[in-house]
């Protein structure tokens, strides 16, 4: 098991009524990029988050409490304030 961290910049577009639908989450190389990215996308969509999380991702499992980068919008748990 070889954990690593992982930066990830997850987009939602607005849903029905005011529900939100996650786009595919994007990898970033390190967080200044994910954070960069988010910015630029958040005026886009109805909420980002990018975040960075240690991860096995040979098992696909990861830690329940990221390290939130950005954030804009409504966003779901566990990236909500």
């Amino acid at each position: 098991m070889a954990k690593e961290t992982v930066h990830i910049i997850q987009a939602y577009k607005q849903g029905r009524g005011k529900s939100l639908k996650a786009e595919q989450q994007v990898g970033c190389a390190n967080p200044e990029e994910a954070r960069r990215k988010a910015e630029r996308l958040a005026p886009h969509r109805a909420a980002v988050v990018a975040f960075s999380v240690t991860a096995d991702t040979e098992m696909g499992d990861y830690d329940e409490n990221p390290t939130i980068l950005f954030r804009s919008g409504p966003l779901p748990h566990p990236f909500a304030e």
